[in-house]
Parts: C-alpha cells; structure tokens; sequence
C-alpha cells in the first residue's frame, strides 16, 4: 500500500493499512459497521476494531482492537473494500458485548433507525448464531423495535423502578380517556400521574413528537393530569435515580410514601 500525499491518512486508508497488515483479517464491530454506511452513529472516533480466524496468533498493533473468531470465514465479506463482518454480525457483537443494556439497546436502534439493516435481518442472524452475549435481551430488545412497542421497557420500569424502590403499584395500558385515542403506558390514578415510556423509535420523528406532546396537554387540559417521558436512559441505565424522581413527582402530588433503596449499591442511598 501506498500513500501519494503528506498529512494524516484518512480514515480509509487506515481501515485499509491494518486490514493488510495483518491480512487476512478484515473490520469487525463498530468499525464494520461504519464502513456499511453507520458513520453517522457517532463511532468514528473509537478504535478501528479488526478481526482474523481463531487459529492465528498475532501482536496487536497499538491503538487497535484485535479479535479473534472461529466463524471467520463465514461471517467476513472479503470483497468489500476493505473487507469487513457482515453487518447483522457486527452489531451483534457490538450489542452483545456492551457495556451496559442501554448501550446495547442504543446501538440495535441506531442501526434500525439509520435503515442499515431491519429488525428482522438481525433476529434472524441472532438465531442462527451459537453464541451471543445477554441473547434472550437482545431478542426481545428486537421484537419490540420490530413491533414498535415498549415493552421491554414496560418491563424493565415495572421491576427496576416501580416494584425494586416501593414506588405505588402503577395501572398499565389505560385508556386516554380524552383528547387523542390511545392507551397510557403507566398511570397513577390516585395521584392523576401519567408515566409515558419513548422506547418506540418512531419517537424520533418530529410528527411522532409533536403527537405525543399533543397527548401530554390534552391530559394536562382536559383531565387535570400531569405527564412524565422516560426512556432507555432513564429506565434501563439509571432506573435508581429515576425512582427517587418519580417519588418526587409523586410527593408532590400528594403521595405520603418515599422510594426505597434496592440495595446496598442504590443511588438512592
């Protein structure tokens, strides 16, 4: 390989210096998934990520992140250039090898929503692999992209918000009753609070917003009820001191209780 210009490589070309520095190997992770079209995900500046068959043995080259695979062969596009995993596999390991849930969740939507790949391609690759870090949550994280629902979210607020900090007992999927037709996610009637759970990526749309905002005054308007938007962040990677806020909320609006710790290693406390 040469370089007929002064200055920094771009970043092709240094996908291209490693590939061949240790061919056969090609891009794998993030770093295949940008060369797929990913780049506005907002991985450019991690490491490039490279991956070579499981029987060799190589030093990795500083400022690099070398993996090892025994599904080299099948899993790697080697006339893409460069080449790189296929792209249901590398989100995959991207999700499944996280650091946390809500990184997982934040990388199978971005793909999604960038049109990159569907829903069902990764479920059905998802399948077909033997091995997946946090499997059964990357599948149901995909179902409810597919289906548009929130119910993992649902979920993950039941138990790790509501239920784990003694938080009042919620009712799920009521009618609006008034302004646009629809169910709540969750609701506290004693206490006229509505908890409306944007795990739907159509939430990220400007029309989508602009009718769940309309909900929320019709709510505040026409039932005298107040409205609060969780979504992966609040739920999934902070559900602690989501608890105690939404204890707040509920303080504030007459509830004479108080969230609890779920543990030693609350945030609460």
């Amino acid at each position: 390989m040469y370089v007929t210009h002064t200055g920094h490589l771009t970043r092709r070309q240094r996908e291209w210096a490693i590939v061949l520095a240790l061919a056969p190997a090609a891009l794998s992770h993030e770093s295949a998934i940008i060369a797929a079209g990913g780049s506005e995900l907002g991985w450019d500046a991690k490491p490039l990520q490279v991956v070579v068959s499981a029987d060799r043995h190589l030093v990795r080259p500083p400022g690099v992140g070398l993996h090892y695979s025994s599904f080299y062969d099948e899993r790697v596009l080697p006339h893409t250039s460069p080449p790189r995993v296929r792209l249901e596999h590398a989100v995959l390991d991207v999700a499944g090898e996280a650091g946390t849930e809500f990184e997982a969740v934040a990388c199978l939507s971005g793909v999604v929503q960038a049109r990159l790949t569907t829903a069902d391609r990764l479920l059905e690759v998802l399948a077909a692999r033997s091995r997946t870090g946090r499997r059964t949550f990357l599948e149901r994280v995909l179902i409810d992209v597919r289906d548009g629902a929130c119910s993992v979210l649902e979920r993950s607020y039941l138990t790790d918000v509501e239920r784990a900090h003694g938080l009042p007992t919620s009712i799920r999927q009521s009618a609006t009753g008034v302004g646009r037709r629809g169910f709540r996610d969750v609701e506290y009637p004693e206490w006229r609070l509505i908890v409306e759970l944007d795990g739907r990526l159509n939430h990220d749309s400007a029309t989508a917003r602009d009718a769940d905002m309309e909900r929320d005054l019709d709510a505040a308007v026409f039932a005298r009820k107040s409205s609060i938007r969780l979504g992966w962040g609040q739920v999934i990677d902070r559900s602690c001191r989501t608890a105690g806020k939404v204890g707040v909320v509920l303080n504030n609006l007459g509830w004479d209780g108080s969230a609890m710790p779920c543990g030693k290693t609350c945030a609460l406390l």
